[in-house]
């Protein structure tokens, strides 16, 4: 496990959930420039990132942390962070992110309701995946 690079944007997941742990795979798999780092919302790099932040009590959205470790360090949620990860990436995924136009309490709501299904979908996971050799240098505790 690595320290978090100020540079590199820092994906925070639910590491028990089934969707996110395949999202997150997916967005290994997809960024090419492996710009991205992560860590479970469980963890200790999450528990450090959300006591520096105004965030609600048992929040279990997906957050894109910029900016890591400076005065400058921002959080994103729910779709917003959906939207800044898509921006990062290549195309045809770049195109989703302009849907960060369209009103924030409508895109949250969908994030909202598809996230109150995932673990009846998806499954949940008692403990996060083991990255691979390749990609370990990319997740923090």
């Amino acid at each position: 496990m690595s320290v978090p690079r100020p540079e590199r944007p820092l994906v925070l997941y639910d590491g028990h959930c089934g969707f996110c742990d395949a999202s997150v795979q997916w967005l290994i798999a997809h960024d090419d420039a492996r710009q991205f780092r992560f860590a479970a919302l469980h963890g200790e790099t999450a528990r450090a990132i959300i006591q520096r932040h105004p965030l609600p009590p048992g929040l279990d959205s997906i957050i894109v942390v910029t900016a890591v470790g400076t005065a400058d360090e921002a959080v994103r949620l729910h779709s917003a962070a959906i939207f800044s990860i898509c921006q990062r990436l290549g195309f045809p995924w770049r195109a989703m992110s302009w849907c960060g136009w369209l009103p924030r309490p409508f895109t949250d709501l969908g994030y909202r309701v598809f996230a109150r299904y995932r673990y009846l979908v998806w499954g949940r996971t008692e403990t996060c995946r083991i990255p691979s050799e390749a990609d370990r240098e990319r997740f923090m505790a």
